[in-house]
């Protein structure tokens, strides 16, 4: 790991050599390369580098200790010592989970899918519920967000909606989300106050450009329709609506919330490629470990993965067994700490599969 680790530094510094010159400076698109891989470099670099600062101040304290008769001063370097040993340790740990490979995905943009599942009406209302919690996080982390299709309700609920987040990466931070979201609450529609089981499946979806994805104008059928959903809207007044069927895979992407015909099939293609993206990737890691039930967040959506208990105030998360009992915040967004759980975890399992 030292060799691989002074291999890195020497190339963090090779970088930002070069970007102080007049050949790389002069020319925005390498300068911008050299900058991205400096970037990508700069925190281990900086963990390794303290790292060998206490190294060098535990050699240090080591050569007190050796050489030196003053009982005070003896003292004052044991203490450093342990204090630096146990600093190393954990250096040692960082500087392992920031060599792990990173996942090339992790920086892209996001598109969300949330489906109404078991449960009617108040699954729907608790799908209306699941976007509003991703929208306000997204609004806590300063990114936008697009409604990309909806299929609504007449009581304000969604049987599906599909919405893209750009932002810095964001898929690092949702990727954890896939999967079965169940609720238990008393739905606005029961009128015995009795607690109603619902589920709602989230799939989050790195977005797919047209070189990792290409599509084939004879895999794909098009067919345009009338929209529909609530009136009143021009959408409905003529066939803007698009469904998009990928033939080898049986896919099926409709979108049918903007005006321009041209618009939704743009739309429905970026979703059908994602989608296609997501495919090869769980076929990919499913080829590579027959057992994926260990993995946080394997993207399956039949799992269950989350319970949101409104009577108790309560978020359970089934996968690190993480209870939270503060579930009218996270509602509002307020799930980082949630986040930042997933993906420590996926972090330790990493690093004890290398």
């Amino acid at each position: 790991m030292h060799d691989k680790l002074l291999a890195i530094v020497e190339e963090f510094d090779r970088l930002s050599r070069e970007m102080g010159t007049q050949e790389v400076a002069s020319n925005p698109d390498v300068y911008r390369r050299h900058a991205k891989a400096q970037s990508d470099l700069q925190e281990l670099v900086a963990c390794f580098r303290h790292y060998q600062l206490n190294v060098t101040r535990l050699d240090e304290a080591d050569q007190i200790l050796r050489d030196e008769t003053d009982l005070e001063i003896r003292e004052m370097a044991d203490e450093e010592k342990r204090d630096l040993t146990s600093s190393l340790d954990e250096l040692e740990t960082q500087l392992r989970l920031l060599l792990l490979p990173k996942d090339p995905l992790d920086a892209k943009n996001t598109i969300v899918e949330i489906r109404a599942g078991t449960g009617g009406e108040e699954a729907a209302l608790f799908a209306a519920d699941l976007f509003r919690m991703y929208s306000r996080y997204a609004e806590r982390k300063d990114w936008r967000l697009e409604v990309m299709n909806t299929n609504a309700t007449g009581l304000g609920g969604f049987k599906e909606i599909t919405f893209k987040i750009t932002g810095e990466s964001v898929y690092s931070q949702l990727k954890f989300e896939g999967g079965v979201h169940r609720v238990q609450r008393v739905p606005t529609t029961e009128a015995q106050g009795r607690i109603h089981t619902s589920a709602v499946t989230v799939a989050v979806l790195p977005e797919a450009d047209a070189v990792e994805v290409a599509l084939d104008a004879n895999d794909l059928q098009i067919d345009v329709y009338r929209s529909s959903g609530p009136g009143g809207q021009s959408v409905n007044t003529t066939d803007s609506a698009v469904r998009v069927t990928h033939k080898p895979s049986g896919l099926v992407v409709t979108c049918q919330d903007e005006k321009s015909q041209h618009k939704n099939k743009a739309k429905a293609l970026m979703i059908l490629r994602s989608r296609l993206l997501a495919h090869k990737i769980e076929e990919e890691a499913s080829a590579r470990s027959a057992d994926r039930r260990n993995q946080v967040g394997s993207g399956d959506r039949s799992e269950r993965i989350r319970t949101y208990n409104f009577p108790q105030n309560r978020l359970t998360d089934h996968r690190i067994n993480l209870t939270l009992y503060r579930l009218e915040a996270i509602a509002e967004g307020d799930i980082q700490d949630i986040v930042d759980a997933l993906i420590a975890a996926d972090r330790a399992r990493r690093l004890a599969e290398a």
